[in-house]
């Protein structure tokens, strides 16, 4: 009986669950975080992409910001580099996740990058 009801709740939507808990000045959102290394992105091409790639796909708005990450290279190698940090709040959707790959898949192409992460999750917003 335990192990149906941790697979039924491993099975249950997770943003209806977080719906239930924001505060009644709350809406469930789905936050996508995008990680791009940057080592050879200059700011204006960085704005650039920014322009053409990711605001006519979520032009309802978004937040950039610039970090430092490190990966271990296919290699084994360590590497560190400057990097950006996308954070989208949207709608969850499957048009949203396509557009979202569009973007990883435009950046990857653009400035000749291995992967770009992605991290989904479900937050309480208000504005």
């Amino acid at each position: 009986m335990l192990r149906l009801l941790i697979v039924a709740l491993c099975l249950a939507p997770f943003a209806p669950a977080v719906a239930a808990q924001c505060p009644s000045h709350g809406t469930a959102m789905a936050r996508t975080e995008l990680l791009f290394g940057a080592a050879h992105v200059s700011d204006a091409q960085w704005k650039a992409f920014l322009s053409r790639e990711v605001t006519p796909r979520f032009p309802d708005g978004l937040t950039a910001l610039d970090g430092y990450g490190q990966w271990k290279r296919p290699d084994g190698r360590v590497t560190g580099e400057r990097s950006r940090v996308l954070l989208l709040w949207h709608a969850p959707a499957a048009d949203a996740d396509a557009r979202i790959d569009a973007i990883r898949e435009a950046y990857k192409k653009r400035f000749h990058q291995l992967s770009v992460m992605r991290v989904d999750s479900t937050d309480c917003v208000s504005f």
